[in-house]
């Protein structure tokens, strides 16, 4: 069979065929009486064999080691191909997403173009200082997901303050949502940052977010959220943030939040039973006492002013003395 025909059956073009007839590949087994490239059966096949190794992703110098060494072993150059299809894959997946990202950023002009571009190669700088300068830029230029997935990542705690910071100036209500599904990491530390992220965020989306990280196992993470609520005026994260102060977990910001909560007479009335009860149960230890009282501190109202009239004449003379302190303070205001 002629170059022509082999090529017009096998659908391999005739220059292709003769680079393979140059690298040694294939080698057309006869000439005819005018000098042409005469393919034999035998020849047919290797070009099929090429082709289809060609498919696989080996390049030519690989596929003329697999068909022409007999030492050569498959499943090491399979392997091989199997981890260079992976990079591959995640190298055009990465740019996916950032084409995606670039699309979402609506760019008018190719200065806003690079502009996104420069500001996503910033955050994603082994250098922390670009990071956080990027972090600080980036709002109005960065769509919102990728703000969120950088936050999720960093480590570096000035970088992400200013991650923060710039999620808190974007699109809150889409952060909040994204942000949510960093609550349900496997990763601790991944969960944290999401639910110190959503403290920063205003909105009703943040909020629902940290009603949601406050029913977490993490305690860390169920303490920021109690700690946001509170000073959002969330009455839910009441019992949380009296066992922060019990467990002196955060029990300055805690008492603060409290404070906070206690806007109205009612609302005081109410912190200062659920402070009075926590104190008055056997098994609280006598340095939580002592916390549960200093907390008292922050709760306007007569409520709060009886429970202190009593803890001053408590057998505890650590409670005892800050209640007598806290009292004179009242008197003194």
């Amino acid at each position: 069979m002629l170059i022509g025909e082999v090529a017009r059956r096998s659908g391999v073009s005739a220059r292709m065929l003769r680079h393979y007839e140059s690298l040694g590949l294939v080698r057309p087994s006869e000439r005819t009486g005018s000098g042409y490239r005469e393919y034999a059966a035998e020849d047919i096949r290797r070009i099929f064999h090429i082709e289809s190794l060609r498919s696989l992703g080996l390049s030519l110098r690989e596929i003329g080691l697999a068909l022409d060494d007999p030492g050569f072993a498959p499943a090491a150059l399979v392997g091989d191909l199997v981890h260079r299809t992976r990079e591959r894959i995640a190298a055009e997946t990465e740019l996916l997403r950032r084409l995606d990202r670039i699309r979402a950023a609506d760019p008018g002009d190719w200065e806003d173009v690079l502009q996104v571009v420069a500001l996503l190669q910033g955050l994603g700088s082994a250098s922390a200082g670009t990071r956080q300068r990027a972090a600080l830029a980036s709002v109005g230029g960065v769509p919102v997901e990728a703000l969120v997935e950088a936050a999720l990542s960093e480590s570096d705690p000035y970088v992400a303050g200013a991650l923060r910071w710039a999620l808190a100036r974007s699109d809150a209500d889409g952060a909040g949502p994204l942000l949510a599904r960093g609550l349900r990491s496997p990763v601790a530390a991944v969960r944290e940052r999401a639910v110190q992220a959503l403290a920063e965020l205003p909105g009703p989306e943040a909020t629902e977010g940290l009603r949601v990280a406050l029913a977490a196992p993490d305690a860390r993470v169920r303490g920021h959220a109690a700690v946001a609520l509170g000073g959002r005026g969330e009455a839910d994260a009441v019992p949380e943030l009296v066992e922060m102060i019990v467990a002196g977990r955060n029990d300055t910001d805690a008492a603060d939040a409290l404070g906070v909560l206690a806007a109205d007479a009612t609302a005081a009335d109410r912190l200062a039973t659920a402070l009075t009860d926590r104190i008055a149960r056997p098994a609280t230890p006598p340095s939580a006492r002592g916390r549960l009282t200093q907390a008292l501190a922050g709760i306007p109202g007569p409520a709060a002013t009886r429970t202190l009239t009593e803890l001053s004449r408590d057998t505890d003379r650590a409670v005892a003395g800050t209640a007598v302190y806290l009292l004179r303070l009242r008197e003194s205001r």
